[in-house]
């Protein structure tokens, strides 16, 4: 039986569990009508629960059988929810046995309409708000944690939601649905898991005048302020669980490079954003040249927005295309970019400093279309959160240069997306190769069906996460994802290929997740970064460590 690592003391039976409604209450150990009649009479269970014994098929049948009756996807992610915080075995056996059909509900894109009425959904709290209130104490208010062992924190201030924008506390969404996906695709144990809102304010007008909004209803930290705050928070997430690696995610432009420039070779961390996305995009792309049959070092891509996603999609493109032999400052001339104000030019004197190594000297183009026109891409990404801009004479004119082109619209939710899957498929005659950041059903154009591919980060984190949990790896690095972007990219069959799905099928994640962390901890080994000692096999370690959604004996 697991010895739990509890915050605090509760009510405990004679079994050493929780006893009673505490027990009930708690979603960790809860197994609802699963209790025996054995472990009722032990845990002071009589009484509370209604007489029929029944098994956990049986239970995932009644979820299910609620889910599907619900009519709208708000409905469905608040039903998961709720599940969620009161038996989160019978939650997590639920999303892995049918993860195609959760996904877009747990995470993009339903989240996102989520995190925009959080507020308004609101029925119970998970994970911690830390506010500017707490200054001083965050570490003090990390103690009322339950759970001592917390090996992954997913923390976001909120500020760059999703492509929805500042949302403030109402944000939680995210970490919160993020943690899901590391238990349910990786297997870390849930009560590993910690997600986290940095509530600094929020500059979003509505909210402000919100009744109902949960989070500081004040204007956000800027400067010295929030990088005091956020320095606080670092250490006492050092002090308080000392094992935790800290993900970040949905953090303003402003803040994520910096924060994750000024942080990563101090402490285990990463920004999903800049590189998980970067590389689920790059095993994209991997695999899309498998079906052209080109090399990376002879692709030139055109990017369409250059923030966090953007940026660090071309930093692990401009690594891949040197491990293959190209001079650096080579490769990053075959990526390119176009933001808000036309193309990224050395002569423009508007560019925020992440934007400068792909500042190339070239003369001023003003928008997408004009680039593609001038560039002649062999890709274009969309990393813009403006829906519709991958329109028909950008996608005919790809089609025009390339026989096969690669079109990525990786903008989250499907509401932001620069295209939809059936209008790249009609304007490129089937031609092209797409994948994108939300689901988007099939698509059959003259008898031939297309299965896009869904670049998901979830395809990349949680191995990553398990692979340094795995290791107890000190930092995490650009290598591991750059490998991490290597072992998707390899486990992608020629049937999804076939079928223009340039990633493999959801139903393989937990195989995907535990390849990837297998070869994390590899290069944790390889370069001295690991703070265990390594396991004679390796594979073997990682996957001893995945949580499985099962009920124990109590007794």
């Amino acid at each position: 039986m697991k010895s739990w690592k509890f915050r605090r003391h509760v009510r405990v039976s004679r079994t050493g569990l929780p006893a009673g409604v505490e027990l009930m209450q708690n979603p960790i150990l809860n197994k609802g009508t699963a209790f025996t009649e054995e472990e009722r009479e032990s845990l002071g269970l009589r009484g509370l629960l209604p007489p029929d014994v029944q098994t956990m098929k049986q239970q995932v049948k009644r979820v299910m059988e609620n889910f599907r009756r619900k009519e709208t996807d708000l409905g469905k992610y608040i039903h998961m929810l709720s599940l969620q915080d009161r038996n989160e075995t019978l939650f997590y056996r639920v999303l892995i046995d049918h993860l195609e059909e959760m996904m877009p509900i747990i995470y993009t894109p339903t989240v996102g309409k989520a995190c925009q009425l959080y507020g308004h959904i609101f029925r119970r709290p998970r994970g911690l708000f830390i506010s500017s209130k707490h200054r001083g104490k965050i570490a003090e208010v990390m103690q009322n944690w339950r759970y001592v062992d917390v090996r992954i924190i997913v923390v976001t201030d909120g500020e760059r939601i999703l492509g929805l924008g500042d949302l403030g506390a109402d944000g939680m969404g995210i970490p919160v649905g993020k943690l899901s996906l590391y238990t349910a695709c990786a297997g870390i144990p849930p009560e590993q898991t910690l997600p986290i809102t940095l509530d600094v304010g929020t500059n979003n007008e509505e909210l402000l005048n919100d009744p109902l909004y949960i989070g500081v209803k004040e204007r956000r930290l800027t400067g010295k302020e929030y990088d005091d705050f956020f320095e606080e928070f670092v250490s006492a997430v050092q002090e308080v669980f000392p094992h935790a690696l800290i993900q970040l995610e949905d953090f303003g432009n402003h803040n994520a490079f910096r924060l994750l420039r000024d942080y990563r070779d101090r402490i285990c961390t990463f920004d999903d954003d800049i590189q998980g996305t970067g590389a689920v995009a790059l095993a994209g792309l991997y695999s899309a040249l498998r079906i052209t049959g080109e090399k990376l070092e002879d692709q030139s891509v055109l990017f369409l927005g250059a923030g966090e996603a953007g940026i660090g999609i071309g930093d692990l493109i401009v690594a891949a295309m040197v491990d293959e032999g190209l001079p650096e400052e080579k490769a990053k001339r075959r990526n390119w970019f176009v933001d808000s104000k036309g193309l990224v030019v050395k002569s423009r004197t508007d560019l925020a400093e992440h934007k400068l190594a792909y500042a190339h000297d070239h003369e001023p183009v003003p928008d997408f279309l004009s680039a593609i026109e001038a560039l002649k891409p062999t890709a274009i990404i969309g990393v813009s959160g403006q829906p519709g801009t991958f329109t028909q004479p950008v996608v005919e004119a790809m089609s025009k240069l390339n026989e096969r082109p690669i079109v990525f619209a990786l903008s989250n939710p499907t509401s932001k997306s620069e295209c939809t899957a059936e209008e790249a498929y009609r304007w490129s005659k089937g031609r092209a190769i797409f994948a994108s950041g939300s689901p988007f059903d099939p698509v059959t154009l003259d008898g031939t069906t297309f299965i896009p591919g869904q670049g998901n980060n979830a395809y990349i984190f949680p191995g990553v996460g398990l692979g340094v949990i795995a290791c107890e790896a000190r930092h995490v690095t650009d290598e591991m994802f750059f490998v991490a972007a290597k072992v998707l990219a390899g486990m992608i069959r020629k049937e999804n290929l076939a079928k223009g799905s340039v990633y493999p099928t959801l139903t393989r994640i937990r195989e995907v997740s535990a390849e990837i962390a297998t070869a994390v901890a590899e290069v944790a080994y390889e370069r001295d970064l690991a703070g265990r000692p390594r396991p004679d096999d390796l594979r073997e370690h990682v996957e001893s460590l995945m949580f499985v959604p099962e009920y124990e004996s109590y007794i």
